[in-house]
């Protein structure tokens, strides 16, 4: 993608945005929300937290309701194979911008599991939805997890963990199979100092480019980068930590719902053995399924079969 083309889409934006804060001046509040969700954004809308912050998420189609948690450093755009197929198969298909990600707001604090846990609670709430199929991948995974531990499955029909992160990816005596603290050192460091280049990099094991016969993709590549970079450095850079060294065996215990876990067993961001094989047996009567050769991006780069599998899951009989 040339620089030309980002610099002339920027000014785009830009412009759209400055018709629209003119066109609102002088409306109530409420209007002036509503007029930049419709003309700013289109299809987003935003939830307010109880600490100000807002929340982007989309919200399509009718039926029983799916919500998506997307992974680190992406955002529910990462989602869009299958908001497409479920929301045409009929399903309601919701996904949201992590605080500090994609287009939610990006605030200097609170950018924590907890806090990630409980925005997802308001989002929940505020939509009202009930019988819901939780999906998260990567540290999305880690938000439903958190989310269950904190607030219960009253409003959860069943569960899909893929290539999530819990229960812990770090290293310890505990958990010999975790990944050492330098790997996520690195990352922070990566992160700070040069983003850019960081997940352009990072396009290629997340997605499994690196493998002997893999076909690079580089729209693929540069939508990641987009995401990325879309989202706010201070939230990207503390949620680090948040994937990397939280304990989520607890919430893992709390999960009494049908859980699918879909794990690549060439994975090389988050290795199974210590997150998908580990969760399979901590969940109560979880069902596990292994992609053979299988990376990171697994339900980016087999949309296809994730897809397939998860609707097998969500029409089985509980």
């Amino acid at each position: 993608m040339s620089n030309e083309f980002l610099i002339s889409r920027r000014h785009t934006l830009l412009a759209g945005a400055a018709v629209t804060a003119s066109f609102a001046v002088g409306m109530p509040h409420e209007t002036q929300a509503a007029v930049k969700t419709k003309q700013g954004n289109q299809y987003m809308n935003f939830v307010t937290t109880k600490d100000g912050t807002k929340i982007a998420y989309k919200d399509w189609g009718k039926g029983q309701p799916i919500l998506f948690s997307h992974g680190w450093p992406l955002s529910s755009d990462a989602w869009d194979a299958q908001m497409l197929y479920f929301g045409m198969n009929g399903f309601r298909v919701i996904a949201h911008d992590r605080r500090g990600h994609g287009k939610s707001d990006q605030p200097w604090t609170g950018n924590n599991m907890d806090q990630y846990a409980d925005d997802l609670a308001e989002v929940i709430e505020h939509l009202d939805l009930k019988d819901l199929v939780m999906i998260g991948h990567s540290t999305g995974g880690g938000e439903v997890a958190h989310y269950i531990g904190r607030h219960g499955t009253k409003r959860v029909s069943k569960v899909v963990l893929v290539g999530a992160v819990p229960p812990l990816m770090l290293k310890t005596d505990a958990n010999p199979e975790g990944t050492p603290i330098e790997a996520f050192d690195g990352i922070r460091k990566g992160t700070a100092t040069d983003r850019s280049q960081f997940y352009k990099d990072l396009t290629i094991p997340f997605y499994g480019f690196n493998r002997e016969g893999a076909k690079v993709n580089e729209g693929l590549r540069e939508t990641f980068w987009l995401m990325g970079m879309e989202g706010g450095i201070k939230g990207e850079y503390d949620c680090i930590r948040e994937f990397s060294e939280v304990d989520y065996t607890d919430d893992l215990r709390k999960i009494d719902k049908p859980t699918l876990i879909i794990h690549g067993d060439d994975d090389q961001i988050v290795p199974i053995a210590a997150a998908g094989l580990k969760s399979a047996k901590i969940v109560k009567n979880a069902t596990l399924k292994v992609y053979p050769g299988a990376p990171h991006g697994l339900a980016q780069t087999q949309a296809e079969k994730f897809n397939a599998d998860v609707m097998t899951f969500i029409k089985a009989a509980s």
